[in-house]
């Protein structure tokens, strides 16, 4: 098995030893043997875009390591972040399926391997076996869900504070080992001019509830790890 950036790259997606706990990988051996002979795997450094919003689609990826962000931008050149893809999710799906051009940017946010299959193979993977076309509802109705939960988070918050809080708290579903049982400690590889665009508010307006949050002491700052040191007051602040 190969390394780089600090983590083994998924050659074999046979062997691979997360594919039974995501989403898309689980497939029967048939689907596996013909899904390792179409794809490409390749390992992008932090920051590679992987497709352009509005690029006619040349096929899909499949996220095997790392994060990415999905991101859209306005005729004004204002982007929002749409949501952040995590391991075993397949990007580029819609428009691969569809045949319409890329609906959002896909950047990723730390060192990753994809695996690239292009549109005239997966489209004939899907058509070959039922499993998988089952596999990509159920991708497109996560995609959904999750838009559906981006929405209603910017939609109906009151304030920036509070959406701020709520993206804090969902961080915290996965947290990092605990040393302190008191505190929550979670990674958080987005800059502040990212969480800006995920919240939809300015950089300079982040900065500041950051500040606030941790002059209150709920909340710790320490490069990529943060620390929530008062869980309930971050969801006494959520309303909705």
């Amino acid at each position: 098995m190969a390394m780089a950036y600090n983590f083994h790259i998924i050659e074999n997606c046979l062997k691979c030893a997360f594919r039974e706990q995501r989403l898309f990988c689980d497939l029967p051996n048939d689907a596996l043997i013909k899904l390792q002979n179409i794809k490409a795997t390749s390992v992008y450094p932090k920051g590679a875009l992987l497709c352009l919003e509005g690029q006619p689609p040349r096929g899909i990826f499949v996220l095997c390591t790392g994060r990415a962000k999905l991101t859209t931008t306005s005729a004004e050149g204002k982007s929002i972040i749409l949501r952040i893809a995590e391991p075993g999710e397949v990007l580029g799906l819609t428009a691969a399926v569809s045949n319409t051009p890329y609906e959002a940017t896909i950047e990723t946010l730390e060192p990753s391997q994809a695996n690239f299959i292009s549109q005239h193979d997966f489209v004939s993977f899907v058509q070959e076996y039922p499993d998988v076309g089952l596999k990509v509802a159920r991708q497109l109705t996560h995609n959904c869900k999750c838009a559906y939960g981006e929405i209603r988070s910017i939609g109906l918050s009151n304030s920036v504070p509070e959406k701020i809080a709520k993206l804090v708290l969902r961080w915290a579903e996965q947290p990092l080992p605990r040393k302190n049982p008191q505190e929550l400690p979670i990674r958080v590889t987005l800059t502040q001019e990212e969480i800006a665009q995920f919240v939809g508010t300015s950089r300079e307006t982040v900065s500041r509830v950051l500040s606030e949050f941790r002059r209150r002491g709920w909340l710790r700052i320490k490069g990529a790890t943060w620390t929530i040191l008062n869980k309930h007051a971050l969801e006494d602040l959520v309303t909705t």
